[in-house]
């Protein structure tokens, strides 16, 4: 017989009928009640054993995280909890899985710490199983969005040459043997010996690619991994993650804002409508944690009143040269409460700012835009008639509360004359970049886009505190296990 997943069975209204399922034990309760669980729902089913007339082998070996499959009758149920259950008729153990040995067991309640140690097992957890299928799902709906309003799906490469960020850190790809690396005669690596005959990395983001194909197309979008190698060990970084990237011709920074917006309150309401059963279990696990932290220290809004004051307000627009005048006035700034004091316009906001901003200040998502040009890089548009040494360029950063920054993008400097300028001024090598150049000495024109990390929409939506969780391998400094 062929078998149903439990997510199906759990919605069926049709009992009496004999069924069979297969999935991974989660508790075995009285020598009768099986909890069954096959990763598509976070409910269990409960199979019920006739013990009697099963023989004790068999029930010593439906132990948890034991895979099983039954077959048996798919009735209503009397126990509170469940629609219906399977009165099993045969049993089967696929495979056994040592209760002394296994290493997440439900009486336990492993730490967070300890389920990270172990992920490629955590997903067995109604947490990890709900929040991947939640990943899933959103997931999905950026693919969804972004084919609905006609964007073109372009991989760009994983391996470059470039670095579009300009900020250096990058891991290098090489098949170089690092015991008798080629030298130059200057004692420098000789990288016309290597594979690519250049020096290569893996890529930061696919953004400056992006750009050439959506000034032939259109409007594009990337969504691929990325890598930074930064050394923040932090709850908000990983060394690699996946990164949404449109670009979109003849778009200005308005335009892209409103995309932004658009684009985000499209993928959280997608997975308000999909993943209700998860989203309530993440909401009260959520609820669960904050117990235990002071009242000042709780979120003001449940998980899922959170994302939906996301779909009902609009984000706020603020010009960066506000935002500091706020910041230079805000209490913990006077009262030398933040680790980076705001004293003059031109600060880089750390998250501690940009958190105020948010979840104190105004109080709902808040896009800054018209950054200092010395903070931001070298393809931004910069503005016109700004001041000097005050220039800012038009440049945005969407803020959430609980996560910082979500969104970066801008609108590019489509003008030739203008883009060397600053390649110049920050010893950019022009040849290196001379595929980039040619969309701007070819048919050039106003275009922009922004990039979102994935894993902290992820973060988001899910209502984790750490990114490392909303990932199934995370990749951080002094770790690349699994």
């Amino acid at each position: 017989m062929r078998h149903t997943k439990v997510k199906d069975l759990l919605n069926s209204t049709t009992t009496l009928q004999e069924v069979n399922a297969k999935g991974w034990v989660r508790t075995f309760r009285n020598n009768q009640f099986i909890a069954l669980n096959d990763g598509s729902t976070i409910n269990n089913i409960q199979c019920v054993v006739d013990f009697e007339n099963t023989p004790d082998e068999t029930l010593k070996r439906i132990t948890t995280g034991a895979a099983i499959s039954v077959t048996g009758n798919l009735i209503e149920s009397k126990g509170a909890g469940q629609s219906v259950e399977i009165q099993v008729t045969k049993l089967e153990i696929l495979g056994d899985s040592d209760a002394e040995k296994f290493p997440i067991q439900p009486k336990n309640k492993p730490s967070l710490d300890f389920l990270r140690e172990n992920a490629h097992l955590r997903v067995r957890t109604n947490m990890f199983g709900a929040i991947m299928r939640v990943r899933s799902v959103l997931s999905f709906a950026v693919h969804s969005y972004f084919q609905q309003k006609g964007f073109v799906y372009v991989n760009t490469p994983i391996i470059t040459g470039s670095d579009a960020e300009g900020a250096g850190e990058m891991f290098k790809v090489t098949a170089l043997p690092f015991d008798n690396t080629p030298r130059t005669q200057d004692g420098k690596v000789n990288y016309k010996e290597d594979f690519f005959e250049k020096e290569t990395n893996l890529t930061v983001s696919g953004q400056l690619e992006g750009e050439t194909y959506a000034m032939a197309l259109g409007q594009i979008y990337t969504f691929g991994p990325t890598f930074r190698a930064e050394n923040s060990n932090t709850s908000r970084h990983l060394a690699e993650f996946w990164m949404i990237e449109p670009e979109v011709a003849f778009n200005n920074l308005d335009d892209n804002m409103d995309l932004a917006e658009d684009f985000i309150q499209y993928v959280i309401k997608y997975a308000l409508d999909n993943c209700k059963d998860d989203l309530k279990f993440l909401e009260a696990r959520l609820l669960d944690e904050e117990k235990s932290k002071p009242q000042a220290d709780r979120s003001e809004m449940a998980l899922l009143e959170k994302l939906n004051f996301v779909l009902e307000n609009n984000f706020k627009r603020v010009s960066y040269t506000e935002a500091i005048d706020i910041l230079r006035d805000s209490t913990p700034n006077k009262k030398k409460k933040f680790n980076y004091i705001i004293n003059e316009w031109g600060a880089d906001l750390q998250s501690e700012h940009e958190r105020y901003l948010v979840e104190k200040h105004f109080k709902c998502p808040v896009i800054l835009f018209d950054y200092p040009a010395n903070i931001k890089a070298f393809y931004m548009r910069l503005n016109d008639n700004t001041e000097p040494g005050k220039e800012t360029v038009r440049a945005m950063d969407i803020l959430f509360p609980g996560i910082g920054e979500i969104v970066g993008g801008s609108e590019r400097e489509e003008r030739y004359d203008v883009l060397i300028e600053k390649m110049k001024a920050l010893e950019i090598d022009e040849e290196e970049l001379s595929w980039y150049l040619d969309t701007r000495r070819f048919g050039s024109a106003t275009h922009a886009g922004f990039g979102l990390g994935f894993e902290r929409l992820v973060l988001f939506v899910t209502g984790m505190t750490n990114i490392r969780d909303v990932i199934p391998f995370p990749r951080t400094p002094g770790n690349a296990e699994f």
